[in-house]
């Protein structure tokens, strides 16, 4: 495999820039914020303006997105095996599961249904921390147990029954995108009403008009950091810290690949890619990744890291 894991281990981070452009034309459509819209401020070069393209926590939304299989339920084919907390009804049919809910591990759909079997293990395991400093390798394991891909994402288990709300675990891989000297796209439209032009607006009839705004810049990047010191921190042996530097560079790899539509009007393209730090470390391509993942996912579990079985299954009862 690419991956030299004896390179990394010695750098604190591992540093990745994508340059990006829009894969049509010259506009694009950067994320909102309520009452605020779209995220300009002032760069650090003579007050040049820069534009949050998309956020951290959306883009480790998409970094989690593309590696899940929706129609199948279960993560993509080179993923299978991770552990992972699956939600579903009272029928059995899907509802949700720890990649994509909002807080990962901690749902509400979780920890706060009258199903308590990932609380109660939780809470079990975690008992000799309701006093006294968090062990942090110790919460590191047993999140690696029963939700693997929570180790990168991030979590915070804000539950006071769960050694007082104090779980938290930071994000080890963080990627964002922004934009260098842009410029606003001013544009706009109408929503036609064909039958009655003049009709009720508030209630869906009549012509609207309506302003847009998008942005064009001659610089685009997506920057992606992998946080190697905090991930060796845990102390879970060299096999672990393969599987998730592995599994981070999956999902940078898959996400250029794949998931670049970020909107209907912000469809973006890779034009060069390059790792920042460590000097001299080479980005493995995704078909070697995916070759790779699946042995070390099965090492893993050989050691007795993972929940057996992976899945563990939560029944939601409204």
């Amino acid at each position: 495999m690419s991956l030299d894991v004896s390179h990394l281990a010695e750098s604190p981070r591992l540093l990745i820039e994508a340059s990006l452009a829009p894969l049509q034309g010259t506009r694009f459509q950067p994320t909102g914020f309520p009452q605020l819209g779209a995220a300009e401020y002032d760069g650090p070069n003579d007050g040049q303006r820069m534009l949050l393209v998309e956020s951290a926590q959306s883009m480790a939304n998409r970094l989690e997105a593309v590696c899940w299989d929706s129609v199948g339920d279960d993560w993509v084919a080179p993923l299978r095996g991770i552990p992972v907390v699956k939600v579903v009804n009272e029928e059995g049919k899907p509802l949700t599961n720890s990649v994509l809910e909002a807080h990962r591990l901690n749902s509400p759909y979780i920890l706060e249904g009258k199903d308590k079997t990932v609380f109660d293990h939780l809470k079990s395991e975690l008992a000799d921390m309701e006093l006294g400093a968090v062990d942090l390798r110790k919460l590191a394991a047993l999140v690696l147990s029963v939700d693997a891909n929570a180790l990168l994402h991030g979590l915070f288990l804000a539950k006071k029954d769960l050694a007082g709300g104090r779980l938290r675990l930071p994000r080890c891989l963080s990627a964002f995108i922004e934009a260098e000297d842009v410029r606003v796209a001013q544009s706009g439209g109408v929503k036609n009403d064909l039958v009655n032009p003049k009709g009720d607006t508030a209630r869906g009839f009549g012509n609207v008009p309506f302003a847009r705004e998008e942005y064009s810049a001659p610089k685009l990047t997506a920057y992606f950091n992998l946080d190697l010191a905090q991930v060796r921190g845990y102390g879970l042996g060299e096999g672990t810290e393969s599987f998730l530097a592995a599994l981070a560079l999956y999902k940078i790899r898959r996400f250029l690949s794949e998931g670049l539509r970020l909107r209907t009007a912000c469809d973006l393209r890779v034009d060069n890619l390059k790792v920042t730090a460590p000097e001299g470390f080479l980005l493995p391509e995704l078909a070697e990744l995916e070759s790779e993942l699946p042995g070390l996912i099965r090492a893993v579990a050989s050691e007795g890291k993972f929940a057996d079985p992976p899945v563990t299954t939560v029944t939601w009862r409204a």
